[in-house]
């Protein structure tokens, strides 16, 4: 799904586009899609990086998949389990495994592959994008807090979390202001909600208890800007 707004240098534009974590993010030289499922391939008529953060259905549909590689052509970057499932689709000198610990570099963007709490997938995993402008976004998945998420926010301090809050067992409001206080983001969005009254609620919450954060509560196939 296109993003209408145009970043200029140091900002970055995104779109969230389902119920789940399907995030379109645009930088000023590149298109990154997250996750794309639940949604038409034709919504993605130029996409640079395409990345899977685990197999499930609502992250991984093969068929769209498949055919946003047809029309664009991207680098494809995914989890093992993800990856072993898209041998068959997407041409091996494009498809890349990325694991843990592990970062790409694309003309200028940074993605680095960090843990992802969620037990019900084998091998999920969660991405942390730096632009080329050095703006950073962590896409949390559908993970629950860990941890190493401390550590990720002091390391490299992200400008943007995306912070689950509903539907990914064990996932609440709750959980996600959970994450956003590991992380301590400059601005924190929740989204993997089909309720806006999570959306709020999360919202709600992180402003009564980590109010140096702001929430920026946003809706589903609407651009945003940041900063």
């Amino acid at each position: 799904m296109s993003v209408e707004i145009e970043p200029k240098r140091g900002e970055v534009a995104f779109k969230w586009f389902n119920n789940y974590a399907g995030l379109t993010i645009r930088t000023p030289s590149k298109i990154i899609v997250i996750d794309p499922a639940d949604i038409h391939p034709r919504e993605f008529t130029s996409v640079d990086i395409l990345l899977i953060t685990h197999e499930h259905y609502d992250h991984l549909d093969q068929a769209v998949v498949r055919e946003i590689y047809k029309q664009t052509k991207c680098k494809v970057y995914a989890d093992p389990t993800s990856t072993r499932r898209l041998r068959s689709v997407i041409d091996p000198e494009k498809l890349e495994e990325v694991n843990v610990g592990e970062e790409v570099e694309v003309e200028g963007i940074k993605i680095r592959t960090e843990k992802c709490n969620h037990p019900p997938a084998a091998t999920p995993v969660t991405f942390l994008i730096t632009t080329e402008d050095g703006i950073k976004i962590y896409h949390t998945a559908d993970s629950l807090p860990f941890p190493e998420m401390e550590q990720i926010g002091q390391g490299y301090k992200p400008d943007l979390v995306f912070c689950t809050v509903g539907i990914a067992p064990g996932c609440s409001p709750d959980t996600g202001v959970e994450i956003a206080k590991l992380i301590k983001p400059k601005v924190a969005v929740p989204y993997h909600t089909a309720s806006k009254r999570d959306l709020e609620r999360f919202c709600e919450v992180l402003s009564r208890e980590l109010p140096e954060v702001k929430c920026l509560l946003i809706e589903k196939g609407k651009a945003y800007k940041y900063p």
